[in-house]
């Protein structure tokens, strides 16, 4: 194999989520385990008794897993370019290195390495290693219900900003309204504006310390005042978050719904120089009185179409059509080959597929191809398969 396909597969086992060999699935399984041992090794090695009696194992499996976190960050360096193949190598390596999971993926071990080279700084290096709980963000791979979490932070993030700067505003303004009213009665405790802060962020934010508190009349009635303030402040980024969850969640159901009561199917064609609708009125396509043209992607804009609209080449013509629940099943599926797939290099009839799955088209380079068993599949082809199902196989 050459240096592009090995790169290739290495990707596709170091890729979260892809499943398609059984070297990938292990890898998976082997990240899972590392990190689950890693975090149980941190937090285990706190109490006086596993560290008494367990020292020498906890830090043993720290440092192996901290190895395999090592390995696994090189092995991502190797492969940046198949995470961003438009890019040179360089840009690709450095895209990787800056992004929010390559951070990750570096604090993960290298602070454990950094106190072998500068003791001085081990406490603080130390701290870092809890990025390496940031990991776990990597199991979103596994499970659309955390998904929702990432999806929703993402779409309130404004709203959850403003709602941020606003508490930020009211603690600096609670901050100084205390320091006027208290700042004679208790000069050591509110020594200036900003020595109210703790207390503004504890009583905002309804923590309650009590360790710096009011003392004089009017510092008290303030303090009640702001104690009520907090409880609303705190409530408005709860609200935008259970909000955020409730339409998402509302969202995915409409559209399950939507697509079981239906039954609609929606299909996309990109119009070449060569293709018969070309050049043609929609009334002349001669599509089945099931099939609808719903819109029309033309450079950058949709047009809903007329019966006397020409298409023309480049444009993207969509169509939907009902599903016929009397027809036997038939799954449609899209492969794109590359590099490290195991079909790339193979001809068709070597292929191990089964007998109730065909290959009816494959796409290389923007052209169809109608399939032999003696076509060599290659790196970039679009492989198109139908699976057929009996209906006793699905009761």
């Amino acid at each position: 194999m050459n240096v592009n396909r090995i790169r290739a597969k290495i990707f596709n086992m170091v890729s979260t989520g892809v499943i398609d060999e059984p070297i990938n699935r292990l890898y998976d399984g082997l990240s899972i385990v590392a990190l689950a041992l890693n975090l149980f090794a941190a937090f285990a090695i706190t109490f006086d008794y596993m560290e008494e009696h367990y020292k020498g194992l906890l830090l043993a499996i720290e440092a192996v897993t901290t190895a395999f976190f090592a390995i696994d960050y090189i092995l991502r360096l190797i492969t940046a370019n198949e995470l961003f193949p438009k890019d040179s190598e360089a840009v690709a390596i450095r895209k990787y290195v800056l992004s929010f999971t390559g951070i990750i993926d570096l604090l993960s071990f290298l602070p454990y390495y950094l106190p072998f080279f500068f003791p001085a700084g081990g406490t603080a290096f130390r701290m870092f290693r809890v990025a390496r709980i940031l990991r776990l963000f990597r199991i979103n791979s596994y499970y659309d219900q955390l998904n929702v979490i990432t999806e929703v932070l993402n779409s309130k993030k404004q709203q959850l900003l403003a709602s941020g700067f606003i508490i930020l505003i009211l603690m600096m303004a609670a901050s100084l309204c205390m320091y006027s009213v208290e700042h004679d009665a208790q000069p050591n405790v509110f020594e200036n504006a900003f020595s109210g802060i703790w207390w503004a962020t504890s009583t905002l934010l309804t923590v309650g310390y009590g360790d710096i508190y009011p003392v004089t009349i009017p510092g008290k009635i303030l303090g009640i005042l702001i104690s009520f303030l907090g409880v609303g402040m705190v409530a408005i980024p709860t609200g935008i978050i259970s909000a955020g969850f409730v339409e998402q969640y509302q969202k995915l159901k409409t559209a399950g719904q939507y697509a079981e009561e239906e039954n609609i199917h929606f299909i996309r064609v990109r119009l070449s120089e060569n293709d018969k609708w070309t050049g043609k009125k929609i009334t002349e396509i001669g599509i089945p009185k099931d099939v609808m043209i719903v819109a029309i992607h033309r450079k950058k804009e949709t047009i809903i179409p007329r019966g006397t609209m020409v298409l023309e080449k480049g444009d993207v013509v969509v169509m939907c059509a009902e599903k016929i629940k009397d027809i036997q099943p038939i799954d449609l599926k899209e492969i794109t080959i590359n590099e490290g797939h195991s079909w790339n290099g193979k001809a068709i009839r070597d292929l191990d597929m089964s007998r109730q799955s065909y290959i009816y088209m494959i796409r290389r380079k923007g052209k169809a191809i109608i399939p032999r068993g003696s076509i060599v599949i290659k790196a970039g082809d679009m492989v198109l398969i139908y699976e057929k199902h009996d209906r006793a196989d699905l009761a």
